[in-house]
């Protein structure tokens, strides 16, 4: 039996060059979950994320030395927001997000400071974070709301 290993990636920070690529990577990977909401619209779903983009607070994934998604991790006044975390489709399943993620929250851990994401109701990355701790604090008809709070 095949045995599975994670492939090789990196975490690198985010350029102001970055925010198109990391547009197009959301385009494709929010459009299951918006188009089943009806409320895909490809320039919308591309200019919000350039509206939104902070290179400072983000950093770029990259697997076998290509461009292969994003993760943010802004300030807030109650904790941290983690935002626009995107994996290239052909790379997901395979350990990557998972492993971002717990560095993500190994750090806030650290720091003692909770984390908020929210996702798209519906959405199976609801599941990979509820796996690392997150629960619900609220939800509407769109989008839903989770927290975690720092572990020991």
């Amino acid at each position: 039996m095949p045995t599975s290993t994670l492939p090789h990636w990196t975490l690198r920070q985010s350029l102001p060059q970055d925010v198109e690529a990391i547009a197009e990577l959301r385009a494709e990977v929010m459009l299951p979950d918006l188009e089943r909401l009806g409320r895909y619209d490809e320039h919308r779903v591309r200019q919000r994320l350039r509206d939104a983009y902070a290179p400072e607070y983000t950093s770029v994934i990259e697997a076998a030395g290509s461009f292969a998604g994003c993760v943010a991790l802004r300030p807030a006044e109650d904790g941290w927001w983690l935002e626009h975390f995107y994996l290239s489709p052909a790379l997901q399943g395979r350990g990557i997000g998972s492993a971002v993620l717990r560095g993500v929250l190994n750090r806030a851990d650290a720091e003692r400071i909770p984390v908020r994401l929210d996702v798209l109701q519906g959405s199976p990355a609801r599941r990979l974070y509820e796996r690392h701790g997150f629960t619900l604090e609220r939800e509407d008809a769109v989008d839903v709301f989770l927290v975690r709070n720092p572990t020991s």
